[in-house]
């Protein structure tokens, strides 16, 4: 393993499909965990059930339209981290925990990117880094920004010009928390509907994303199997970080049925 390596042991969790809280709470959880010491260096991977909006750290929610959200009986929750609105439904959702290192945040972001790159690269020819950065405090003031995947930022990841996985960072202590979403099919166009805009405002976003974002189904003809995807992901990260994960032991975390999440 060469210095400049992301350091392990790494364990490798598929924790399935959750509601919005128990996911973020895993991740922090994890993070803070690792930040002590009593955890490993973790990549996971998972989905959202019921289809879930997330909002980022700081963002108003008043921008949703929580009467329709409530009505097509979607989550919502407020990530951790930065950025802006997500509708996790057709997707693979990754997170990765590990100490920083000493590692800036654009390295971090660099760093885990190319190794999604190369696991997703598995699936479809033609994905990579994006190399621009977006002037987010002017894009920020405008109607369109509200949704994530309205721009892509430097090391997230695209093909075509077009965005594939939106993510977002926060540091706990000297741990990092990196999370985000690898489009699999066209359901995250539907974040439009559950913004509280006129109606032609709501068209122009979705349009929007519609030219601004891309999935697996478009680059590979088909539907892949979050299965799939999973696998590549985890490939990815074996062969960019020179790694071996661990099962975790097979340990599946779940979440109580009955658990209570507040809406953020």
């Amino acid at each position: 393993m060469s210095p400049t390596t992301p350091s392990g042991p790494f364990v490798f969790l598929d924790t399935g499909a959750a509601r919005g809280g128990w996911n973020m709470d895993f991740d922090v959880d994890r993070a803070h965990a690792v930040d002590a010491g009593t955890a490993p260096p973790t990549v996971r991977v998972y989905r959202w059930e019921p289809w879930c909006i997330s909002l980022g750290r700081h963002q108003d929610i008043a921008e949703l339209d929580l009467e329709r959200v409530g009505a097509d009986g979607l989550d919502v929750v407020r990530r951790p981290t930065g950025g802006r609105a997500i509708l996790h439904a057709e997707e693979c959702t990754y997170s990765v925990v590990m100490p920083s290192e000493g590692r800036g945040i654009m390295d971090v972001y660099r760093r885990i990117g190319d190794a999604l790159v190369a696991g997703l690269r598995l699936l479809a020819p033609g994905i990579e880094l994006a190399r621009s950065r977006p002037d987010f405090p002017k894009l920020y003031r405008e109607p369109r920004s509200i949704p994530c995947f309205s721009s892509s930022a430097r090391y997230e990841i695209e093909a075509d010009g077009r965005k594939l996985v939106g993510s977002a960072q926060r540091r706990i202590g000297g741990t990092v928390l990196q999370h985000g979403s690898i489009l699999i099919g066209p359901a995250h166009l539907r974040l439009s509907d559950y913004l509280a805009l006129d109606a032609r405002t709501r068209a122009a976003l979705r349009s929007d994303l519609e030219n601004h974002t891309i999935t697996l189904t478009d680059l590979m003809g088909r539907t892949p199997s979050y299965e799939e995807v999973r696998d590549a992901v985890r490939t990815g990260f074996e062969r960019a970080w020179g790694i071996r994960f661990s099962d975790g032991g097979g340990i599946h975390y779940l979440p109580s049925e009955t658990e209570e999440r507040a809406r953020p």
